[in-house]
C-alpha cells in the first residue's frame, strides 16, 4: 500500500491564494462595485416612478447592493444612473435637475436654480 502524499508548500500557497481571491470576488460583487458584471437574471424587474415631472425606470439587483435608473424628460433628455455599492449622482442640463440614486433603488431629485 503506497504511503499518502502530503501536499507541498506550493500547493498550500496556491490554495490559500485561490481562497483569498474568491473571497475578494464575492465581496466585490456583494458590495456593488462589480454589479455590472452580474447576469441579467440577477436584476429585478423595472419599476416606474415620476420624480419632479421626470419619468424614471428603476431596477435593483437581488445579489448585490446595486441599482440602475433610466431617467427621461420626453425625448428631450435622458440620463442613466448606476449605484453600484454607493450612491450615484447625475445632473440634467436642459431642465437643471440633480438626481441621486441609492443602491437600494431610492431615487430623489431636486430642481437647481436656473443660471439664465
Amino acid at each position: 500500500m503506497p504511503a499518502l502524499r502530503r501536499p507541498s508548500r506550493v500547493t498550500a500557497i496556491y490554495l490559500i491564494l485561490a481562497t483569498v481571491l474568491l473571497a475578494v470576488g464575492v465581496f466585490a460583487v456583494r458590495q456593488g462595485p462589480a454589479a455590472g458584471l452580474l447576469p441579467e437574471a440577477t436584476w429585478g424587474g423595472w419599476r416606474s416612478q415620476e420624480v419632479l415631472h421626470w419619468s424614471a425606470h428603476i431596477r435593483v439587483n437581488v445579489w448585490a447592493h446595486a441599482a440602475e435608473a433610466e431617467i427621461r424628460m420626453g425625448k428631450a433628455e435622458w440620463i442613466t444612473l448606476k449605484a453600484y455599492g454607493e450612491d450615484a449622482h447625475g445632473t440634467t442640463s436642459m431642465y437643471p435637475t440633480a438626481f441621486t440614486l441609492t443602491p437600494d433603488g431610492k431615487l430623489t431629485g431636486r430642481k437647481l436654480a436656473d443660471t439664465d
